[in-house]
Parts: structure tokens; C-alpha cells; sequence
């Protein structure tokens, strides 16, 4: 239970739950947290400029399909084939640009959000880490460590929701532009590996743009194919679930409820893994087996502000936007 002192105030002391975990605790008088560790540049550097090239090399499939007319990685039988040839004549990575310069600024915007924000309360936090991998875009994403505690929930807040706040900013002209790029293409997606799923502010613009067409004959340009995983990247991190950005807010807003709103949307994302795409089992594992708890701040007495509780509501705006139960789905028979 979170008490305060016998005059009404915050307590004196650090929470049990912080002494446990072995957290340096300093009193001068206030709390504050540990001196900033050296950051490991160099590995950060490196991530980064092996996922501009992954991003590269997925990103010219999606340049050539668009320019013949075509799906991405349509009548295939190696998708990653494309990618390989391209990362082994590495002049056919310019071709790949649009799609990856895109994405890997909108990441790189979200994540920088999330870094200033630490900076600005001095939470010891790590540089960006970008994450290559051999998947149809390139990257499982990019993440940033904070490895000290964080003072209060308003602190909390602040560092959970900028990086959602700055990437959505960044992406939403980027994919107004490229939907508007877009062109209407009979049986677009005719061969298609997959077929993107468009969550309501995709469906939102299409109709803006290309109204009356259906869906599956829009062939989206590249930078709207970076927006649109900008997107779904956004609403994975805003999900309401443990250490996850939308755990963060949840926690500063309501900490008592944290953990059971967080279970909740663990069983939901298993009945989405079931109903609509399987992949949802993957991240609801996942998120099950990292646990649902969330860590303790230095000062969990002082309430969130109106104001944050007001943007708590465009977080949850920006999540609806966004999310969409099938973001991938199987091509039509």
C-alpha cells in the first residue's frame, strides 16, 4: 500500500520494494538517481548501419514490385532471394531507399523521443540499439535500455509516451504522402506473399485519396509501405502490457491496476493469435514470459497531473489508429 507520512506528505523513506532490488538510493535531501554509465556508442553505430543495409536491400524489392506493377515478392518461391541478390551487388541497394530511409526515421524518431525525454530527467539510459534481421522489412524494430530507476509517475509518463508521440508525429505526413503516391493497380495484389492489413488511419487515407477503390487493388508506394510498419510498430509499443510503452502509462496513471489490465490484454492477444493472425501467439508468449510487472519508482505518491491524464487519452487515440487485429494476411485464393 502506498502510505504517506504522518503530516500528509510523501514518505522519508525509499520503498521496500526498491531496497529489495538493490537500486542505489542517495538522499541529499531528495531522491535521485545513479550517475549516468558510459554508453556504448560503438555497438549502437553498428546495429544501426547493418539495419540500413537489411532495410536496404528489402527496401528495392519493394521499389522494383511497385515499378512492374506488382505485389511485393510476388511469384516467388525464395522471398528472401531478392534480398540476398541485393545485398551481394550492393548498388542495387539505392533502389531501396525510399522504403528504408523512411523506416529507419521514423524508428529512429520514436526512439529519440524516448532518449531526450530520459536525458531531460537524467535516467541513465542507453544510445538507440537497432535490431537487422533477415524478415520481409528488414528489422525486428529498435530499443533503448534504462538501466535507473525512474523518480515519479509524471517522469514515468513522459519517458513511456514521447516515443510513440514523436514517431507517430514523424510518420503521419510521411504516410498522408505515400498513400497519396499510391497508385490503383487491377488485381494489385494477384501473386502477393502476404497482404497488409490497414489499420483505421490507413483505411482513413485511402479512402481520402482513392476513393470508391478497393483496397486490394491500391498498390502502395514504399514510403507508404515504411508508414505503415512505422504504424504497427507504434501499436505494439503502446500496447498496455508490462515494460511496454503503453505499460508505462498505464502504471503512471493507475499502478494498482497495471498488472491486471496487463494480463488482460495477454489473454486478448491470445484470442487474437487464435481468431485472427498467428502471430499475435508470439508476442503474447512472449510478453508472458518477460512477466508482468512493472518497476517500482523512487517516488510512487505524487499523482499524474491533469495534463498528463489528458494526453493518457491521445495515447490511447494514437493506439486505435494504429492497431489493427490482422496487420498481415494470407494472400486471397
Amino acid at each position: 500500500m502506498e502510505n504517506g507520512n504522518a503530516n500528509g506528505g510523501a514518505p522519508t523513506h525509499a520503498p521496500a520494494e526498491l531496497l529489495e532490488r538493490g537500486y542505489p538510493i542517495f538522499f541529499e535531501p531528495a531522491l535521485r538517481v545513479e550517475r549516468h554509465r558510459k554508453r556504448p556508442f560503438v555497438l549502437s553505430l553498428v546495429l544501426f548501419v547493418l539495419t540500413l543495409i537489411s532495410t536496404l536491400a528489402v527496401g528495392r524489392e519493394f521499389s522494383v514490385s511497385y515499378a512492374q506493377n506488382r505485389a511485393p515478392f510476388a511469384g516467388l518461391d525464395n522471398p528472401f532471394l531478392p534480398t540476398w541478390h541485393a545485398l551481394t551487388h550492393p548498388r542495387l541497394l539505392l533502389g531501396g531507399i525510399p522504403f528504408a530511409f523512411t523506416l529507419i526515421g521514423i524508428l529512429l524518431a520514436h526512439e529519440l523521443g524516448h532518449y531526450f525525454a530520459c536525458r531531460y530527467y537524467e535516467i541513465d539510459a542507453s544510445y538507440p540499439y537497432f535490431l537487422p534481421a533477415p524478415t520481409l522489412i528488414g528489422t525486428f524494430g529498435a530499443f533503448i535500455r534504462i538501466r535507473s530507476p525512474i523518480l515519479d509517475r509524471r517522469a514515468l509518463f513522459d519517458v513511456g509516451f514521447s516515443g510513440p508521440l514523436v514517431g507517430f508525429v514523424v510518420a503521419l505526413p510521411v504516410l498522408i504522402a505515400g498513400v497519396a503516391m499510391s497508385k490503383v493497380v487491377p488485381h494489385a495484389q494477384a501473386g502477393a506473399l502476404v497482404i497488409f492489413g490497414n489499420p483505421p488511419l490507413m483505411k482513413f487515407l485511402l479512402m481520402i485519396f482513392h476513393p470508391g477503390v478497393n483496397a486490394r487493388n491500391i498498390l502502395l508506394n514504399p514510403i507508404a509501405l515504411a508508414a505503415w510498419v512505422g504504424l504497427f510498430a507504434t501499436a505494439l509499443n503502446l500496447l498496455p502490457m508490462g515494460q511496454l510503452d503503453g505499460g508505462h502509462i498505464v502504471y503512471s496513471v493507475a499502478s494498482r491496476s497495471h498488472r491486471r489490465i496487463s494480463l488482460a490484454f495477454g489473454i486478448a492477444l491470445l484470442a487474437m493469435g487464435a481468431i485472427f493472425w498467428s502471430g499475435w501467439l508470439i508476442f503474447a508468449v512472449l510478453l508472458l514470459f518477460l512477466g508482468f510487472r512493472h518497476p517500482p519508482l523512487l517516488d510512487p505518491w505524487t499523482p499524474l497531473d491533469s495534463k498528463r491524464r489528458a494526453w493518457a487519452i491521445v495515447a490511447l487515440i494514437i493506439f486505435l489508429l494504429c492497431f489493427t487485429p490482422w496487420p498481415l494476411a494470407p494472400p486471397p485464393h
